[in-house]
């Protein structure tokens, strides 16, 4: 069988494909002033971009390729509420006030998705019908279980499913039950970021592409930041590089383990199949250390998705597992050919919590959601871009603020080799199984 067509590094897959075409984003030339500066276009830096732009603000955004070229555009698309982290576990690490208040802002954060698409009519196939957490064995239900009473107590509208609840949803058998959360859903998540740059533009946001900030210091009361072509003066800036940060940001990428996690796309299902499998279009994943994601696009194409990368020694490996994973959840596409194959970065920290960190005056972050980007990058965009207002001060972020530039984290060379190698030997060995 002809394997999935992998993509260079310069697309994202199926997304590149899929996505309405980006804004026109031409490369900053000349000096240019502003009052916010942006650097990097995901979802972080546009959602800065748009609601201060809005708000009457000059904000110029520099991004090193095109909007959406980092993880924004090679993720699996669950826009989820909350982080990885038990609701519990969250509070009790930032304490009830911070905790509590974080909670809100991210359990609310599918809504801020829901309502920017709304109002700025975004073409990213946005499917509002929830996600489905899956738990494939009895400890993946225990937990599922918890993670439920903890969001009750909450007031979030998830709901437990048993297995026959849980088979009638997704069309397999292969899980014990899920948690239906009701307040996320899918995305186009490349077309959601070019949905926000071009909202951004419409806002009076100037978007550059093809502009990596080269060097960045403190002139007086400005930051000075240089492009190859360009340079660009303003009183805050607002990093938003996450993983794919070079350059004089390369901090926020040290500050992080990288965890490679791919996708490989099907063709679009057959007719008999496409009206059981999925048939209410929820996002899926499983509890499983080594994660199984599985959702259809527009089109009906089946996208499945876990921890690895692409290349030339592990690509073998992780089709291997696919082709088997895919027979075991839904023995009738078995010979359904993969089109797409491509792969991103999910940025990690050792606590599981996204890290806050003042670089120098006027200077802020938000970075590290841990698997968890388009309704967190959302809700910190809108949070960054208020705080370089005036609008709001540092405490009213919900995280702590980290008054210097991130500090590397120590083990991210152990962990990261560890990691992709770990998944291609566990997905080798699946595989050899069958």
């Amino acid at each position: 069988m002809t394997p999935a067509r992998l993509h260079a590094d310069a697309d994202a897959g199926l997304w590149s494909d899929t996505a309405p075409e980006p804004p026109a984003t031409p490369p900053i030339r000349g000096a240019h002033d502003s009052d916010i500066a942006v650097i990097g276009a995901g979802y972080t830096g546009l959602s800065a971009a748009l609601h201060a732009a809005a708000a009457g603000a000059n904000v110029t955004v520099l991004e090193a390729a095109a909007p959406g070229h980092g993880g924004s555009g090679r993720n699996v698309g669950l826009v989820n509420a909350g982080l990885w982290l038990m609701p519990d576990a969250l509070e009790a690490r930032l304490g009830p006030d911070r905790g509590g208040r974080l909670l809100a802002a991210l359990g609310d954060g599918p809504a801020l998705v829901w309502d920017i698409i709304a109002r700025h009519r975004i073409d990213c196939e946005a499917t509002a019908n929830g996600t489905l957490h899956c738990a494939p064995d009895a400890a993946g239900l225990r937990a599922l279980r918890a993670r439920t009473a903890q969001w009750h107590r909450r007031g979030a509208p998830v709901v437990m499913l048993d297995a026959g609840e849980t088979a009638a949803r997704i069309g397999a058998t292969a899980f014990r039950g899920a948690l239906l959360d009701r307040r996320a859903g899918t995305v186009q998540p490349l077309g959601y970021a070019r949905g926000l740059a071009r909202a951004a533009i419409a806002a009076g946001a100037k978007v550059h592409g093809h502009s990596p900030v080269l060097s960045l210091r403190r002139d007086r009361d400005r930051w000075e930041l240089a492009t190859p072509q360009g340079s660009l003066r303003a009183a805050r800036v607002i990093v938003a590089t996450n993983t794919y940060s070079a350059g004089p940001c390369a901090d926020l990428r040290r500050a992080q383990s990288v965890l490679p996690y791919f996708n490989i796309a099907t063709k679009p299902l057959p007719a008999p199949q496409r009206a059981t499998i999925l048939p209410g279009a929820e996002g899926c994943w499983d509890t499983h250390k080594i994660l199984t994601s599985f959702r259809l696009d527009a089109a009906g194409r089946l996208i499945l998705g876990s921890v690895g990368a692409l290349g030339p020694l592990d690509r073998a490996a992780h089709e291997a597992w696919a082709r088997r994973r895919l027979a075991g959840l839904f023995p009738a596409l078995a010979d359904l050919a993969f089109e797409h194959a491509w792969y991103g970065r999910i940025g990690t920290t050792p606590d599981a919590l996204p890290r806050f960190n003042r670089h120098g005056t006027g200077m802020w972050s938000i970075s590290g959601y841990n698997g968890r980007g388009i309704a967190p990058g959302t809700v910190f965009g809108r949070m960054l871009a208020q705080l370089a207002l005036d609008r709001i001060a540092p405490d009213a972020i919900p995280l702590p603020l980290i008054d210097a530039p991130p500090r590397p984290d120590p083990l991210r060379h152990l962990r990261e080799p560890v990691w992709r190698a770990g998944s291609a030997a566990l997905h080798l060995a699946g595989a050899r199984r069958g």
